[in-house]
């Protein structure tokens, strides 16, 4: 059962009472334990979530659950940070690595922006982004600062079992990999080739950056500072894909339970 705190005072001393209550020992306030952060009740963030599963925007989600936009946005902003949590430990089998890029269209970049980079591809201005994809469906992804090898390299040694296939393209970035317990099997998009028809391949990784991208131009613009949460929310979403919208609203309200972002 998951601990609680005093609104009032923060104690986490308290005694169990009547219709589902809660008593605190310290200061003697009385509060509802099915009350969320934001004073909603389980009723309104169950809806809340199914909004925001839907792919609605903020106001859609705001109209239709008579909540104000603001208390909206704070919800989204606990929902996406047990999103961002709730990853696989370590992936395994036959994985496929990949860095992109994601940014705003360049067009409407500014011009002190447009004059440090190219327009796409390694060595853009635009934030990089490296993912892991497993065979069985599971996606991971993170923020990085470089796609050098110092720093790729480290990532897949921790997300990845020693012993698992390692799918990437040619970049350098990749090489030497295999010297850490892998097999390192390789596709030359230089040349052309995106499978060798012995599956060997990174399509299945290429499919979530478009699922990715796809998502984040529809946002219409993201605040960098904010991206991380974002790029959190569409790697669950993609691999809780196959369950309903109702499975998933369920698992997301337990994750906020377990963050104690419900009750207290």
């Amino acid at each position: 059962m998951p601990r609680f705190s005093c609104p009032k005072c923060r104690s986490r001393n308290y005694w169990h009472i009547r219709r589902d209550k809660l008593k605190c020992r310290h200061c003697r306030y009385e509060w509802s334990n099915r009350k969320l952060p934001l004073r909603l009740t389980t009723h309104q963030w169950k809806k809340i979530l199914r909004w925001f599963l839907l792919g609605h925007s903020v106001n859609t989600v705001s109209r239709e659950t008579n909540v104000h936009r603001e208390r909206v946005l704070r919800a989204l902003l606990y929902a996406r940070t047990v999103m961002v949590k709730d990853v696989p430990k370590q992936l395994s089998g036959i994985v496929e690595v990949d860095e992109t890029y994601v940014g705003g269209q360049w067009k409407n970049k500014r011009k002190s922006v447009r004059a440090k980079g190219t327009k796409r591809g390694r060595g853009t201005s635009k934030q990089p982004v490296f993912g892991i994809h497993a065979r069985r469906g599971m996606v991971w992804a993170e923020i990085v600062d470089d796609v050098h090898a110092k720093t790729l390299q480290p990532l897949i040694r921790k997300k990845v079992r020693k012993g698992s296939t390692i799918n990437s393209d040619t970049w350098k970035g990749y090489t030497g990999i295999a010297s850490f317990g892998y097999v390192h099997r390789l596709v030359k998009h230089g040349e052309g080739e995106y499978s060798d028809g012995k599956g060997t391949h990174i399509n299945g990784l290429e499919g979530f950056w478009g699922y990715l991208k796809r998502r984040l131009v529809a946002k219409g613009g993201i605040r960098k500072d904010r991206l991380w949460l974002y790029l959190g929310e569409y790697v669950w979403k993609y691999n809780h894909r196959k369950l309903s919208v109702n499975q998933q609203v369920k698992k997301l309200m337990n994750l906020l339970n377990n963050r104690r972002l419900i009750g207290g």
